[in-house]
């Protein structure tokens, strides 16, 4: 009886060797140019197994790390058509197997489109769009529950609210949408931004699953839209699991532990940039949740480049925002983005890089005439116009124009393009889920937002606007992000106003609705906008004019910002206007008589298309 508890024990020591508890990517696609994949195995000592592969497939390499509970395996699939390959996994005399499946690619993906200027792009954060199924509200898994009366809680919106709402933004004149991201949060709090990544394969179950998440994409491809992710290189939650048990110890910067980042980008190109400083930027922790990811690890950038590829294949994507992306390790975040632009050649990716001066923006985009002074280059095709923002939430307020205040702060932000290597592929907007609302700043000042939305309607870039504008919500970032971050209203069964259908909206918010779905959908087919040349007028009584135009179309756009009605003497102009005798106002559905000077209105702008 005692030899055979013996064999028993031994039987089962053996079996808890025998498994895999995780393999990320869990499959794989034909076809790929990345076709080196490394299969990342988890499983109590994995790596005292021998590993080989079945149907002649090369392993190309395999690497053990300090952790025994890892195994990095590589094989290459070039050629490999689709088909379901078995890992064997042998321990002396203990064996086990895992299927690993290479699938069919969708035809012609690596030459998917993008988005591009000629879209307007709607962000939103899901937990606080809609709630289109209230069961999955909560998770027994996860360890924060939904609670609606917590203005920082989880809320319960999720994927299927967004779905059933994407005939709103279709009418709105939307074609591309980011969400905020919506992969695993296990965060005790806070959790609903999802910044803070537990499981960057899964979908989070409060918002729904992968295969929805998929299902999203292909309901927005049938109304030509586009799907943007929300991409986070820089970091993880420290919930991740990843995190709680390292592959390596520089899987993640050390301090050992804990260092907060001292968020002084410029570091990243100062010539003068002390090592430690320089250090703390990249290395430091976003907060003291979110673990910093060390780029410059092979095994981690691998990762993060066949995560990202695996995400574009699955669901079907159409772009990527990435996250925070100046705080990454600036080489290892270029070869990240170049593996992806490698694999999508027209595949748009837009940086976060919250700066306030031009050249250190541009610094980041892709052939940056800025960072070629230094040999580098980001390969990221867009970056966010946060001086353009800073502007935004200035000009409307400054009625009384003086040389550095007014509207020559749109002059003077154009004026600066020269430092871009492609103006038009940056995104502009007026706020995000970050920054102050417009409309709190303005008071819900309805003619101060017209004059916004003609502007982001018609200037070059990618016009990017955040969820509830179009309705004039507001929100005091002073009071917390919660406070910008409200529920869209009709989101809830139950709630009182339905701001999705215009006979639930109130007249306010139906102006706001109006005039946004007006220069949205005017925008969608006018490719002197989405392309053509710009030429601009240094403002005069706080009179901001500027022309898009190309061989066959030209746009006249005026922006009275003063608070008095202004004669505008067309001569000034005529180099654009040539030979028109007439305007049609896009905003008021007017015809104006170019022949002759003409009146604008205080706090009034005009989209004229000349004939």
């Amino acid at each position: 009886m005692k030899k055979i508890t013996t064999l028993l024990l031994i039987s089962l020591t053996i079996l808890s060797f025998a498994q895999v508890d995780k393999m990320e990517p869990p499959f794989w696609f034909e076809g790929m140019n990345h076709s080196e994949v490394q299969v990342m195995f988890y499983g109590k000592n994995i790596a005292q197994n021998a590993v080989s592969v079945s149907n002649n497939v090369v392993i190309t390499n395999v690497v053990k790390t300090e952790n025994p509970n890892y195994l990095f395996v590589t094989i290459e699939t070039k050629n490999v058509s689709a088909q379901t390959l078995k890992f064997q996994f042998k321990n002396g005399k203990s064996t086990f197997t895992k299927d690993f499946e290479i699938k069919k690619r969708k035809e012609n993906s690596s030459l998917r489109k993008s988005f591009t200027s000629a879209d307007a792009m709607y962000l939103i954060m899901p937990d606080r769009f809609a709630n289109g199924n209230s069961a999955n509200d909560s998770s027994s898994e996860l360890k924060e529950k939904a609670d609606r009366n917590n203005p920082g809680g989880r809320h319960g919106g999720d994927i299927q609210g967004i779905i059933n709402h994407l005939d709103y933004l279709k009418e709105l004149g939307i074609t591309a949408l980011w969400s905020t991201p919506l992969c695993e949060d296990n965060d005790e709090t806070y959790s609903y931004h999802t910044y803070g990544q537990s499981d960057v394969y899964r979908i989070d179950p409060r918002y729904g699953t992968n295969d929805e998440y998929k299902q999203l994409a292909a309901e927005m491809h049938k109304r030509d839209m586009k799907l943007v992710m929300d991409y986070v290189t820089n970091h993880w939650g420290a919930e991740h699991w990843m995190f709680k048990d390292m592959p390596t110890y520089d899987w993640f910067h050390q301090f050992p532990g804990y260092a907060q980042s001292n968020y002084r980008m410029t570091t990243q190109y100062d010539n003068y940039a002390s090592k430690r400083d320089a250090r703390y930027c990249m290395d430091g922790w976003f907060v003291p949740s979110m673990p910093d990811l060390n780029q410059s690890n092979p095994l981690v950038l691998n990762y993060l480049i066949q995560n990202a590829i695996w995400w574009i294949e699955f669901a079907d994507l159409d772009g990527f925002r990435v996250d925070t992306y100046s705080y990454n390790d600036k080489e290892g975040i270029a070869n990240w983005t170049k593996a992806i632009t490698d694999e999508y050649p027209y595949f748009n990716i837009v940086g976060e890089v919250w700066m306030h001066d031009q050249a250190q923006i541009s610094y980041w985009q892709k052939d940056s005439p800025i960072a070629k002074i230094q040999s580098y280059n980001s390969h990221l095709p867009s970056v966010m116009d946060f001086t353009l923002h800073d502007a935004f939430g200035e000009v409307f307020n400054q009625n009384s124009a003086s040389w550095f205040d007014g509207t020559i702060k749109f002059y003077e932000n154009f004026v600066n393009d020269f430092l871009y290597a492609d103006p038009n592929n940056l995104l502009i907007f007026f706020e995000n889920h970050d920054t102050a609302r417009f409309n709190h700043i303005y008071q819900n000042d309805i003619k101060k937002y017209k004059m916004a939305m003609t502007l982001m309607a018609t200037m070059r870039g990618i016009p990017q606007l955040y969820y509830g504008s179009e309705i004039g919500m507001a929100g005091d970032k002073g009071k917390g992000d919660a406070a910008i971050r409200q529920d869209f209203p009709g989101g809830w069964k139950g709630d009182a106003n339905n701001a999705f259908s215009a006979s639930g909206r109130n007249d306010l918010q139906n102006d706001y609705f109006n005039v946004t779905k007006k220069l949205l959908n005017w925008r969608k087919n006018k490719n002197v906008i989405h392309s053509g040349k710009l030429t601009q007028y240094i403002p005069e009584n706080n009179v901001y004019v500027y022309f898009r135009h190309n061989d066959t179309e030209s746009v006249m756009v005026i922006i009275n910002n003063s608070l008095e009605k202004q004669k505008i003497n067309l001569a000034r102009f005529q180099e654009n206007i040539k030979t028109a005798k007439s305007g049609f106002d896009v905003i008021s559905d007017k015809k104006i008589d170019l022949t002759q000077n003409i009146e604008i209105e205080a706090l009034t702008s005009y989209i004229l298309e000349l004939h």
